[in-house]
C-alpha cells in the first residue's frame, strides 16, 4: 500500500484538514487533524481512524499505524507542527 492511498482511505472516512504519513509499505506514521475528534479520547480517535482502513489491518495489508491526532485548534495550538 502506498502512502497516497492509504491517505485517501483515510480522507475519505474522516473529514481531515491535514493528514500526513510516512512510512515503508507497511509500518505507517500519521498525523491526522479532525474537527470530528473534538470530545473524543485518544483511543477513540484512534478507533475512528482504524474504522477507515476495514478489514485492512487484519488482512496485513497496513501492518502497523502508529498515529498522533489532534483536532484543528489542538493542531493550531501545536508545537508538533
Amino acid at each position: 500500500m502506498t502512502s497516497e492511498e492509504l491517505t485517501s482511505l483515510i480522507s475519505n472516512g474522516l473529514p481531515v484538514e491535514h493528514c500526513h504519513l510516512e512510512g515503508d509499505g507497511r509500518h505507517w506514521y500519521a498525523t491526522i487533524v479532525s474537527a470530528s475528534f473534538e470530545g473524543k479520547r485518544l483511543i477513540q480517535r484512534h478507533q475512528m481512524v482504524y474504522a477507515t482502513l476495514g478489514n485492512r489491518m487484519q488482512t496485513d495489508e497496513v501492518h502497523a499505524l502508529s498515529m498522533k491526532t489532534y483536532t484543528p485548534t489542538e493542531w493550531a495550538t501545536s508545537a508538533a507542527q
